[in-house]
């Protein structure tokens, strides 16, 4: 159910942020998009990973902005894309690339 289209950009950072030590070894929990997106029925632009529980999020382009909503939610601040080609990664809590 994905709209829009992607870019390969890879911006990055040479930022030390202290929310990094939450990251761990995940596995996306409903690789094939958002999870709340997929269980509404609803379309997302872009995906990230959450790097501390796996959870797959819509980004802030979307309409509801899941990604950004379980970040604060759930206190794990750091995502990485979760386009094909794209590996950077973004704290929320900062705003910032990690």
């Amino acid at each position: 159910m994905r709209s829009g289209s992607e870019t390969a950009s890879t911006p990055t950072s040479t930022v030390s942020d202290p929310h990094l030590s939450m990251i761990r070894r995940v596995h996306p929990r409903t690789p094939n998009g958002c999870e709340e997106c997929l269980l509404l029925g609803t379309e997302w632009v872009h995906l990230r990973l959450c790097l501390t529980c796996g959870h797959v999020g819509c980004c802030d382009s979307s309409p509801l902005r899941h990604a950004r909503a379980h970040a604060h939610a759930a206190g794990h601040p750091i995502v990485r894309s979760f386009e094909p080609g794209e590996s950077w990664r973004w704290c929320y809590v900062d705003e910032q690339y990690v």
